[in-house]
């Protein structure tokens, strides 16, 4: 499946990880998956590390506290269920920290069987002992069976920097002397799949783009690589795709603002691609495969948001698009997936909630919805097995930023729904709260918060708050399990997601109303948000902090300036603070496709006024700031070092006046820069140092907001 957020996001690719795989590294099982785009690429440049690494000091002993509880609660949900298996016609697929094993579906071997060991694959013992010393961890990224399972292809990352290496494995018999065979190794691949056992297409990583698809044949007389297409516009990114049936294979050419679909008939061994239809500015669409037809996801709908329609495949064009099911309004399509003669969509209603709609491809007029649990914030969908009978069920993976996931089947040729590894209601999940709000924004807009909470609302009035937020590129925040969060509930905390206008949550629309000109809505619909919150008696500015990632902290950072007194603390992880800076330096690698977000800072007058209006380093003035943790990676792509340093600086002196002329006492706030090594704009992936990090950030809310250690949990004795 090509997810939506390929469509709406940056055209820069960056790897995600899932909670499930930070839980699995306890068991030394590894998981990653690629999706979404960067949401901020720029180059970075070299400063010192250690500039304020003395702050961090006062926090360690409380540190070492959250490390140890964050290590028993990543524990305690390591068993539940994630998609790492991949299931082929004779076998079971999955990940180990060693490589990737096999399991036989049939018979009495039990016992699993390696097909790919990644000591031998990166040069044995001896490179891998030098890799440990200097912390580096190779992982998983990705694998994928060729249709007759024949061969196998894997995609593995190193923990440090964006190094990646590409493996191709001729699978053979069980019980031969080896069954690694690699027949090919490659560098940098990102988005790669099978079109037959012995036709690989795939893309490769240059910087931070994709622009190019080649063809791998894999031949009993060599390999034969041949470049089958690339991309000439700078803000197009590129990727591979099959479709559910595996019946075609989509060349996806993607950006903010335009996308095209390169087809190839893998039934028929039509391997050349063919356009179904050129891009034009502002059409973004993607596609499926249901027998002669192409089911298509494409913004043609009313108010330029997604619509359903199918087209023949012999005629694919615009022209041949038929919309067989529109939206009701309010309601907005997140992603798309065909199961046996029915579309599935994953959508969302005007409060946030995920919902299912199925269209019986047969009779798209009786498109029915399918309700889930309203605790549910997040859903992950899995790739189907070889299995015939597995392409007319949608398993997925539902879950809350503190319910973790609970496994369900969709049958829609019956309407069943089953959830649980046993077939028990996700109703049982629903200890927590989850309240979804909206809050009028000044201009009259609506706009969304989830709620999650311990103990009624009106009980919150002295809870301290958690205040998430995004707000850029069209993408929604992330709000699947962490177990960290949960943690957080367990000790009184209320946890807010405000859905601010220029994310995706409410379509496609709600991005473009908050980009370039509109970006002041943003930072207008947070403070709304919080002013509602506390209005509601829901904790207080001396309870509360915010956090953010990446673009997200400029709304963040624009409310620190405009009203600081909103909040106690703030954590902000690779953040983007220069916004103005960034914009006017024509050498970082994304600033001109960057202009569709934040606007042209170079040739707009006007774009320029308005950037320096609300860059959070631009407006940094003597006043009184909450605290801050800024965690930041000295070689992180997408956001410059020399900026956040810069930033820091400028608060600091900031501050520094303020309190030198103020006649009455105040305490001084703590502004933490914390810099790490590495080049992984979404934290670290080695486990210990991911829990190091997440610790630093709960000793730092539990010391600025003045919060006593939380009691131990002890369990009654009978």
């Amino acid at each position: 499946m090509v997810g939506l957020s390929s469509l709406m996001g940056s055209s820069g690719r960056f790897f995600k990880r899932s909670w499930g795989q930070i839980a699995e590294f306890t068991f030394c099982k590894l998981k990653t998956r690629m999706i979404g785009f960067a949401q901020r690429s720029c180059s970075s440049e070299p400063s010192s590390a250690e500039y304020f690494s003395h702050s961090t000091e006062k926090y360690r002993d409380l540190q070492g506290y959250f490390t140890r509880r964050l290590k028993e609660k990543y524990h305690q949900f390591s068993h539940i269920p994630q998609y790492s298996v991949v299931c082929g016609h004779d076998y079971d697929y999955f990940t180990q920290n060693d490589g990737i094993h096999r399991i036989q579906k049939k018979g009495n071997v039990p016992v699993p069987e390696q097909v790919l060991d990644i000591k031998e694959t990166l040069g044995g013992e001896d490179q891998m002992q030098t890799e440990r010393r200097q912390k580096f961890q190779w992982t998983v990224q990705r694998m994928r069976l060729s249709p007759q399972e024949k061969h196998l292809a894997a995609s593995l990352k190193c923990s440090h920097g964006q190094n990646m290496r590409f493996v191709v494995v001729r699978l053979k018999k069980r019980n031969l002397p080896s069954t690694q065979h690699i027949i090919a190794t490659l560098e940098r691949v990102c988005s790669f799949e099978w079109a037959t056992d012995d036709v690989l297409f795939y893309t490769t990583m240059e910087g931070l783009r994709s622009r190019a698809v080649f063809r791998l044949d894999v031949t009993s007389s060599g390999n034969r690589i041949t470049c089958v297409y690339e991309e000439a516009e700078p803000d197009v990114f590129v990727e591979v795709a099959l479709s559910r049936n595996r019946q075609i294979l989509t060349i996806n050419c993607s950006s903010r603002s335009k996308s095209e679909v390169l087809l190839c008939d893998v039934k028929n061994s039509q391997l050349e691609p063919v356009v179904v239809q050129p891009r034009q500015q502002d059409l973004l669409f993607f596609l499926e495969h249901w027998k002669r037809w192409l089911i298509i996801l494409a913004n043609t709908g009313p108010g330029q948001e997604y619509q359903v329609l199918q087209a023949p495949v012999s005629e694919p064009s615009m022209a041949s698009w038929v919309p067989i099911f529109v939206p009701d309004p309010g309601t907005v399509i997140k992603d798309m997936e065909v199961i046996g003669d029915h579309c599935v969509l994953i959508a969302t209603t005007s409060t946030n909630e995920l919902i299912l709609i199925v269209v019986p491809l047969t009779h798209p007029k009786e498109a029915y919805v399918v309700q889930l649990p309203s605790w549910v914030c997040a859903i992950e969908t899995k790739k189907p097995g070889m299995a015939e009978e597995q392409q007319n069920v949608l398993e997925f993976l539902v879950s809350s930023p503190v319910q973790p996931p609970v496994s369900c089947c969709l049958h829609p040729d019956n309407r069943l729904l089953l959830s649980g590894r046993d077939g028990s209601s996700t109703k049982k999940q629903a200890k927590y709260f989850t309240t979804r709000l909206e809050v009028c924004s000044p201009d009259g807009t609506l706009v969304p918060v989830t709620l999650l909470h311990a103990v009624p609302v009106k009980g919150l009035s002295k809870a301290p708050l958690l205040v998430h937020v995004y707000g850029a590129y069209g993408r929604d925040l992330n709000m699947e399990f962490c177990p960290g969060k949960r943690l957080l509930l367990e000790h009184g905390w209320a946890l807010a997601y405000c859905h601010i206008r220029g994310g995706g949550e409410r379509g496609l629309s709600w991005h473009r109303q908050a980009r370039v000109e509109g970006k002041l809505k943003g930072v207008e619909d947070l403070q709304t948000c919080l002013h509602h919150l506390f209005s509601l008696g829901v904790s207080a500015p001396s309870l509360t902090a915010l956090t953010a990632h990446s673009a997200g902290a400029v709304p963040v950072g624009a409310l620190c300036n405009r009203d600081p007194h909103l909040m106690q603390a703030v954590l902000l992880q690779a953040p983007f603070l220069d916004v103005l800076g960034s914009m006017e330096n024509l050498d970082l690698p994304l600033t001109l496709e960057d202009r569709d977000e934040w606007g042209d800072a170079v040739g707009n007058v006007k774009h320029r006024q308005l950037l320096a209006s609300y860059c959070p380093l631009q407006n940094i003035t003597p006043q009184h700031y909450p605290s801050m943790l800024l965690t930041t990676y000295r070689e992180d792509p997408r956001i410059p070092l020399a900026g956040v340093l810069k930033y820091t600086d400028l608060l600091k002196k900031a501050i520094g006046t303020h309190i030198s002329s103020n006649p009455k006492p105040e305490r001084a706030p703590n502004i933490v820069l914390n810099v790490q090594p590495g080049a992984n704009h979404l934290g670290p992936e080695d486990y210990e140092q991911m829990l190091m990090e997440e610790a630093l950030k709960l000793a730092f809310l539990y010391t600025e907001l003045g919060l006593d250690r939380p009691l131990l949990s002890r369990k009654r004795k009978r």
